[in-house]
């Protein structure tokens, strides 16, 4: 395989390990970038978007190994990480048995959501603080936050985004918002890689065992270094930056397409 494959598969998965913590999109910015690299081969497609999406899995696991050892002993926080992910998991496998990702993968489709979702971010993040997570949440709010992450299956909303703004809604700090989204997002990610093998046809080849093992790890390592720059940003930051960032790429889509 060429460097240049290589390093569209580094750009991908940068891609995918930073946006998947951030409210920009991971899934929007895929649908963008894979439009404009083209990796030719359906199977490998597939395969890079398991091996990406399996790294954002592990990071996120062992950034929160602690949290998770003590979860095991918290049986109503464990329902509810439950309940905000059946909604998720029925849609994803609804829309993947009619067809309807193909027609959610268009850009048009990425270019409206991204700038609808930063209004809906902009907003949610002026709500005030009144309630503390103290390692548990009702099950209403988990279904709540749940049945936003639905939202999420459209490219360009973000899972991020749009549970991280439904909790905030709710009254939850920025900080306390973020982690229930990325602890939400193990099972999320587990769903995704699983259901993503059941379309991949998988002929062992040792280039493309390194390739997607490479995309695998430069997922993990960008996802591992975000993760914890996010969390320490949403400390003392609002959530601003990212409503900008959002309108600009939103922007850029809608300038692209009328071209």
């Amino acid at each position: 395989m060429s460097l240049s494959i290589y390093l569209n598969t580094f750009f991908l998965a940068v891609i995918q390990g930073v946006t998947e913590w951030l409210p920009i999109s991971s899934s929007g910015l895929l649908v963008i970038f894979e439009e404009l690299v083209k990796l030719e081969d359906k199977n490998l497609n597939l395969l890079f978007n398991i091996a990406v999406h399996g790294g954002s899995l592990i990071a996120v696991v062992i950034y929160f190994l602690k949290d998770l050892f003590q979860i095991f002993n918290n049986y109503n926080l464990i329902k509810n990480i439950i309940i905000a992910t059946i909604p998720v998991v029925i849609a994803g496998f609804l829309i993947k048995i009619t067809g309807l990702n193909i027609f959610l993968q268009d850009i048009k489709v990425v270019a409206f959501a991204t700038l609808f979702f930063s209004i809906v971010l902009y907003f949610s993040d002026k709500t005030k603080v009144t309630i503390q997570f103290n390692k548990n949440i009702s099950n209403k709010n988990a279904l709540l936050i749940g049945l936003a992450q639905v939202l999420a299956l459209i490219p360009g909303t973000s899972r991020s985004g749009i549970t991280i703004s439904c909790a905030r809604f709710l009254g939850f700090s920025r900080v306390d918002s973020a982690k229930f989204s990325f602890l939400i997002s193990i099972p999320v990610l587990f769903a995704a890689c699983v259901l993503g093998f059941s379309d991949v046809v998988f002929e062992p080849n040792n280039q493309i065992i390194i390739l997607i093992t490479f995309g695998f790890f430069v997922s993990l390592i960008t996802s591992l270094l975000c993760i914890k720059v996010f969390l320490k940003f949403v400390e003392n930051n609002s959530l601003t930056l990212f409503v900008v960032l959002r309108i600009i790429l939103g922007t850029v889509l809608l300038i692209y397409l009328a071209n």
